[in-house]
């Protein structure tokens, strides 16, 4: 198959995914858009909303619609490495045995991940960046594809551990889950308050995933694109030449080069689940705020004159 025909194909199959997840998903287009996009580009999602807006089921479903293997891990300050990675037993022949933790999975929902301490949030570092884990000195590959989607409270921070700025990095996207509006609350109610069962179908399975995945990797990027990208990241660096004064002002630490990175292949995506060839400077735009807003560490007078990172990126992007 070529490649035109091929993001043809994808163009569908992401038509067909969002109908499909949205009958068990009320609203959250931009969330669904977001957290397909990281999948279809090899990244990991950060989910950040108060409690009962459905990140759970959400990830549940899209497990369901990809047809790949699931597992949630709840995270709590009493959690080991261990825990998820595995760990060696020795079985009735008095072998050691290694018995594989909820890490081999092709999609962890990683909940609460600001619960559980440094050590545990390390052990998961390595699997989502080297999509390997280590136990008793043997190195172990996970499934392909691997994807962590991790959740965290916003309102509690009593007994939690923020996340490093290192693991914070490792994530594509950090996805703002809001409130439904009072329509699609109307709708949430009544669908999950009577006894209907939606039984949801397989559309992609994990072979045609990393398919598409290799296919968005082959996408061509214009000069002018990688440019804005770059140029755009570079803005947030109050010591870079190009940062403006709105930087100097607002901004103690800017993003790294994993950002233009991300940005490239989000825009890649962007563009193809939108049925076109090459990204534009559009594409960048649209997967900016989520790329952005964990990487860029605000100072005290921001805070104070009520400037959010979502503004700040807003007006560097204004400003290009």
């Amino acid at each position: 198959m070529s490649d035109v025909a091929a993001i043809e194909q994808l163009v569908k199959d992401y038509k067909a995914l969002k109908n499909e997840i949205h009958q068990v998903i009320v609203g959250q287009e931009e969330v669904v858009d977001q957290v397909l996009i990281s999948i279809f580009s090899r990244g990991h999602c950060l989910l950040v909303g108060v409690p009962g807006l459905a990140k759970t089921l959400l990830v549940n479903t899209i497990a369901d619609t990809l047809g790949l293997s699931f597992n949630r891990v709840q995270f709590t300050p009493d959690l080991m490495p261990s825990d998820i990675i595995g760990s060696e037993i020795l079985d009735e022949s008095r072998q050691f045995k290694f018995i594989k933790g909820p890490l081999f999975n092709n999609i962890i929902l990683a909940d609460e991940i600001n619960r559980t301490p440094p050590k545990t949030q390390s052990a998961l570092l390595e699997a989502m960046q080297e999509r390997r884990v280590t136990a008793a000195g043997t190195t172990y590959t996970l499934p392909h594809p691997f994807f962590v989607l991790a959740t965290q409270n916003p309102i509690e921070q009593e007994g939690t551990y923020p996340l490093p700025e290192a693991q914070l990095d490792r994530f594509m996207f950090n996805i703002w889950v809001d409130y439904p509006t009072f329509v699609e609350e109307l709708a949430i109610v009544k669908s999950t308050t009577s006894d209907t069962k939606i039984q949801l179908k397989q559309i992609v399975s994990g072979e045609k995933i990393a398919e598409y995945q290799e296919l968005i990797r082959r996408i061509p990027v214009p000069d002018n694109v990688l440019e804005y990208a770059v140029k755009l990241v570079a803005k947030t660096r109050k010591d870079n030449p190009m940062a403006p004064q709105l930087t100097k002002d607002f901004i103690s630490w800017g993003a790294g080069p994993r950002a233009s990175q991300y940005l490239i292949v989000g825009a890649k995506c962007h563009a193809a689940l939108h049925g076109r060839f090459s990204p534009d400077i559009d594409d960048v735009k649209a997967v900016a705020l989520p790329i952005l807003r964990h990487r860029i560490v605000r100072n005290y007078r921001a805070e104070a004159e009520g400037f959010s990172n979502d503004r700040l990126i807003t007006e560097l992007m204004k400003s290009q």
